[in-house]
């Protein structure tokens, strides 16, 4: 049996080696190693900033990296640590450690597997986007909220920082007399550098030229000027040049339940943001990518990069779009990127040390100004009420409570939006005197007669799916006409399915309406429906005579019930 076929696995890698050329990789190489050098700084801010210690944010662009372009159904997606998972991993560390974060990681892992072993990938297209703009947004806000500290180089007297936004800010007011400003012009002069250095310099990443002018310029200043008040990674972290050996935690029940709701907002965000990273990228080369082998990669990744010592990964939007700007063709360039930081690591890691924690802090400030989408947040502002208000219930949400819970209910919301969409398609139409036979479309009769409704009979027609969302709006119609005529034929032709809600509304007004002398006619009900119906067991309750094929006859079986009546 072929298993690519079962599970749909194909890693784009092996059919773009087909007709690999020296040209093609000459491209990959370039844009792979670009890659790996803007992921450095991103990789080291990332880690620090999600509680951890810099080497293990290179350690997840390495392991992830290299699975998800290897294993990935996207020719140029990168993947890595983002600032989507800065939050959720920050307060999975401070509740369980990191053994708890490998555990989380490990467990989101399995869930995207299975999403992608179960073809669920087109599954999160369905997200309203004003929900993914609600989330990242409120991420953003909270990154930046993070850094507040390290921009003004705070000093908390040994005070814990709080886990929550409103917290967090109530600290920041009462130790902001303790500001240090070498640490605010190390920040500021990082984000402008940032800022304007990309306009100066296409190929060269703003961070990382942010990253090296600040490291020498504070390097300089503590050797020759005697200022050690600006602090750097070496100051709070000690880095270790070498990948670790790989370590299974020990994972019990208790453990398990505790971190589920955490594992999968990790799989939920990690599910949306590769595939909306492949999405785009799609646009920007012509190309289809598969979801399904592309949520399996990043399984893969979740589930491996963690017993590394890696945190959570997904595919990196800026990192994507910058191999594609600097001409990565195929996942190789992916590969090599994930080498380069591999060298980067073993080679020139111990440098990192001499990194200024407030211009990190700088670089992420500029993460969380491109995350925050505030642009189309307003734009989204002026869009109808109710998605206004998706809108802001899941970015209050997010920064106000947790990622956790505003992903939680931003799903029942999205549920909710989609039931009430559909309910909306879904009308219902009463017709007591004729029908238009230029407007039917299951009847047998000359089209340039009227089909007459006898007298006692009334004809509900029904155009659209019948579950739960509709089932009680057909009952409480029926109650406000309050007729009460012999016959009632549901017309069900444009009915595409039924749910267990459906059938239990027709059997109540069956048993409703057999009290009331009055008889229930089926007509039009298409094979789908029909099944369903059967193998309730419905049609011996109402028997089979009265189920008809179309409204000739579903009006002649009513002429027939009320001849009996008489």
């Amino acid at each position: 049996m072929d298993t690519q076929k079962v599970f749909a696995f194909k890693p784009r890698l092996f059919s773009t080696l087909k007709n690999y050329s020296k040209e093609t990789f000459m491209s990959d190489l370039m844009a792979g190693v670009i890659v790996g050098i803007v992921a450095l700084p991103l990789a080291i801010a990332f880690g620090i900033a999600s509680g951890v210690s810099p080497e293990r944010g290179i350690i997840t662009a390495i392991v992830a990296g290299f699975i998800i372009s290897f294993l990935g159904g996207s020719k140029v997606q990168i993947g890595g640590p983002t600032g989507a998972f800065i939050v959720i991993v920050y307060g999975i560390v401070q509740q369980y450690g990191e053994t708890g974060l490998i555990i989380a990681t490990i467990i989101a892992g399995v869930m995207l597997l299975l999403l992608g072993l179960f073809k669920l990938g087109a599954i999160i297209k369905f997200i309203p986007y004003p929900i993914i703009v609600g989330f990242t947004s409120g991420i953003a806000l909270t990154i930046f909220t993070t850094q507040i500290a390290d921009i003004f180089g705070l000093n908390f007297g040994g005070e814990t920082v709080p886990g929550d936004f409103v917290g967090k800010w109530i600290l920041y007011f009462r130790h902001f007399d303790t500001i240090n400003w070498w640490n605010t012009v190390v920040s500021i002069t990082s984000i402008l550098v940032i800022v304007y250095s990309s306009k100066l310099f296409k190929k060269i990443p703003g961070s990382l030229i942010a990253i090296v002018l600040m490291t020498v310029v504070v390097y300089l200043l503590k050797t020759f000027a005697g200022i050690t008040v600006i602090d750097t990674i070496g100051d709070r972290f000690t880095i270790q040049s070498e990948l670790p050996a790989v370590e299974v935690p020990a994972m019990d029940w208790e453990t398990i339940r505790g971190l589920f709701p955490a594992a999968l907002t990790i799989a939920i965000l990690g599910a949306i943001e590769s595939l909306l990273s492949a999405t785009v990228a799609d646009g920007m080369i012509g190309d289809k990518h598969n979801s399904n082998t592309e949520l399996l990669a990043q399984g893969a990744a979740n589930i491996i990069a963690p017993l590394f010592g890696g945190i959570p990964a997904t595919g990196a939007i800026a990192r994507t779009m910058t191999n594609i700007n600097n001409g990565g063709k195929t996942p190789v360039a992916g590969i090599i990127h994930a080498i380069v930081l591999l060298l980067i690591l073993l080679f020139l890691m111990p440098l990192a040390q001499y990194i200024p924690m407030a211009c990190l802090a700088g670089v992420l400030v500029i993460v969380s100004y491109n995350m925050s989408e505030w642009r189309t947040f307003k734009a989204l502002l002026r869009n109808p009420k109710s998605d206004v208000a998706v809108l802001l219930t899941t970015f209050l949400l997010t920064v106000i409570f947790d990622l956790t819970i505003a992903i939680e209910i931003g799903l029942v919301i999205a549920c909710l939006l989609f039931m009430r969409r559909v309910t909306e398609t879904t009308e219902i139409s009463v017709l007591k005197d004729e029908i238009n036979p230029s407007e039917e479309l299951d009847m047998d009769i000359n089209k340039d007669e009227n089909l007459q409704i006898p007298k006692g009979v009334e004809v509900y027609e029904i155009n659209g799916p019948y579950f739960f969302g509709i089932a009680n709006r057909f009952e409480e119609q029926m109650i406000l006409l309050g007729d009460r005529p012999a016959v009632r034929i549901i017309r069900m032709r444009r009915v595409p399915f039924i749910d267990s809600t459906g059938i239990h509304n027709l059997t109540n007004l069956i048993k409703t309406s057999r009290k009331e002398k009055i008889t229930i006619v089926l007509s039009g009900v298409n094979q789908a429906v029909h099944e369903a119906l059967e193998n309730s067991g419905f049609y011996q309750l109402m028997g089979e005579e009265n189920i008809c094929p179309n409204i000739n006859k579903a009006l002649e079986r009513a002429k027939e019930i009320m001849q009996e009546d008489n």
